[in-house]
């Protein structure tokens, strides 16, 4: 099977789509939702501060960030991982539909931009090449070119790499999910002193972003800010 090039993510080959709403096929703008459709999206706006955890009232710390920090110095999700988001997102991760994918990575980009410190760079979090070439893209890196291209900011699609192939995380506990992802990054290229974004599609438990933020961290990078389209509960 030929796969069409990441490149093409961003190009007009996929823009014609977005016409129609994805969700309710009515008018849409460049983000591919209609008005109405993007109102009713679960927009995450209470969350812990350090892994994006939805939280009730005033955003802070969760509990678990407070007693065990990550290595990442926080976290940031544009939605809930709730109805219709999760259903976009899994027709984008395991269904080819780029054009899905194309309209989150535009509209997370406007919601969850940062302000303050901003990263260097912006790094996806990998896929091992075997599972990269099942799918034949990396939904990760695709979202980063997004938010790379929304916020003026250089994206290094190769300078962190899955060098073990780690089994499905879906159904793991966190504590699980860290063992499965003990030492399976590693750093190509430098990033001593760099302020490093990075970017994933989904924080489930955080396990992931921890084990790509300490690898980072242990080849000289400064901090870790973690981007994501959603959070789950």
């Amino acid at each position: 099977m030929v796969y069409r090039p990441i490149t093409q993510f961003l190009s007009g080959a996929v823009v014609p789509r977005l016409a129609r709403c994805l969700l309710c096929g009515e008018s849409a703008g460049d983000s591919g939702l209609c008005a109405a459709c993007c109102a009713g999206l679960p927009f995450l706006h209470g969350a812990c501060a350090r892994c994006a955890l939805p939280l009730a009232g005033a955003a802070g710390s969760c509990a678990h960030c407070l007693q065990h920090p990550p290595s990442f110095a926080s976290a940031s999700a544009a939605w809930h991982y709730a109805f219709p988001i999760g259903q976009l997102v899994q027709r984008f991760k395991y269904h080819r539909d780029l054009t899905a994918g194309h309209s989150l990575a535009r509209l997370a980009a406007l919601h969850i931009e940062p302000q303050a410190e901003r990263p260097d760079l912006l790094v996806p979090v990998p896929l091992h090449w075997r599972r990269y070439w099942r799918r034949g893209y990396n939904q990760a890196q695709l979202i980063a070119a997004e938010f790379a291209h929304q916020w003026q900011i250089p994206v290094a699609n190769r300078l962190l790499r899955k060098r073990r192939a780690s089994e499905t995380q879906q159904q793991l506990k966190r504590a699980q999910r860290l063992r499965n992802l003990q030492r399976s990054f590693a750093v190509h290229g430098t990033v001593d002193g760099l302020h490093i974004g990075l970017v994933d599609d989904v924080i489930t438990t955080g396990a992931t972003l921890e084990a790509a933020a300490r690898a980072l961290l242990d080849a000289g990078a400064r901090r870790i800010s973690a981007f994501a389209l959603a959070r789950t509960p």
